[in-house]
């Protein structure tokens, strides 16, 4: 069975490190559930988790989202909107034809989300394109999970790289170096 992924605006008073002070922010949230009501209140229970009990969310809009896929990386912060074209050859015509879907990556930054999505898609044996990659507004993905032992794996892996710190990609010149100086051996 497929995921329906259901895009939760919050309302709710968030820290904001700049000014020290509490703000009331708008963002949304991508939900895996079966219905909206079920949405609305996952979206309740996982929001509990970042809030005070005597602060309050206010769901200012749940609407289906468009994403076939979720990926999650490693060291990753951000989510970004990947739109991929599958392209099918029709076999009386010979002509080509599109098919996009749209892929939610988390990645650092935009390179890393095009790399993410190649990566995402190499088990694909068909021919595709990516024409666009855009970063979302997406601040948090929640998947279902029924609890059961297989998932209770799969959302340890999923929050394990959800929440993973992104690690410097800085090149470290002495390990260059010693690289370099292996290879001509």
């Amino acid at each position: 069975m497929s995921a329906i992924w259901y895009e939760c605006k919050v309302k709710y008073k968030k820290f904001d490190e700049a000014t020290a002070s509490h703000k009331m922010k708008t963002e949304p949230f991508l939900v895996d559930a079966i219905s909206y009501t079920e949405a609305e209140s996952r979206i309740t229970e996982e929001m509990a988790a970042y809030l005070s009990d005597s602060e309050e969310i206010k769901i200012t809009n749940i609407k289906i989202a468009n994403y076939a896929e979720i990926h999650p990386f490693e060291n990753s912060d951000r989510w970004f909107k990947s739109k991929i074209s599958l392209i099918a050859v029709d076999e009386e015509s010979g002509k080509k034809r599109k098919t996009n879907i749209y892929f939610l990556v988390q990645a650092n930054d935009v390179k890393e989300a095009y790399e993410n999505t190649v990566s995402a898609m190499a088990d694909t044996m068909g021919e595709y394109s990516i024409p666009s990659i855009a970063e979302s507004p997406i601040m948090d993905v929640f998947p279902y999970f029924t609890g059961e032992e297989e998932d209770v794996e799969r959302l340890k892996n999923f929050t394990a790289l959800r929440d993973s710190k992104r690690v410097s990609n800085e090149t470290d010149e002495v390990l260059e170096m010693e690289d370099s100086l292996a290879a001509v051996d």
